[in-house]
């Protein structure tokens, strides 16, 4: 059973909406490298701010990428992109189908 997960909060500056966007809609291709990653899920929650909710059947799994490429790349152009840091909450899943 998947069990545990990650929800990511992302604000973009003013005028780097579609960046962020963009960025996010490319950033599927690296989730689907991670092999611990189960589903991975990119949002748009208003204009201006996005998400990713992501889901893995252990903590390795989730480990390997909170500390893996995608996250390395948005913070590499965190300071061009975003407002604020992103908000990163682990969450452990009660249920799911």
């Amino acid at each position: 059973m998947i069990k545990l997960a990650l929800f990511a909060r992302i604000e973009a500056k003013p005028g780097k909406e579609d960046e962020v966007a963009k960025f996010l809609v490319n950033a599927l291709e690296l989730a689907k490298q991670e092999p611990g990653t189960i589903n991975w899920y990119a949002l748009k929650l208003s204009p201006t701010t996005f998400g990713v909710f992501d889901t893995f059947n252990d903590e390795e799994g989730r480990q390997k990428h909170l500390n893996g490429p995608i996250r390395q790349a948005l913070m590499a152009n965190a300071a061009e992109l975003l407002s604020c840091p992103p908000s990163i909450e682990q969450i452990e899943l009660l249920g799911a189908k």
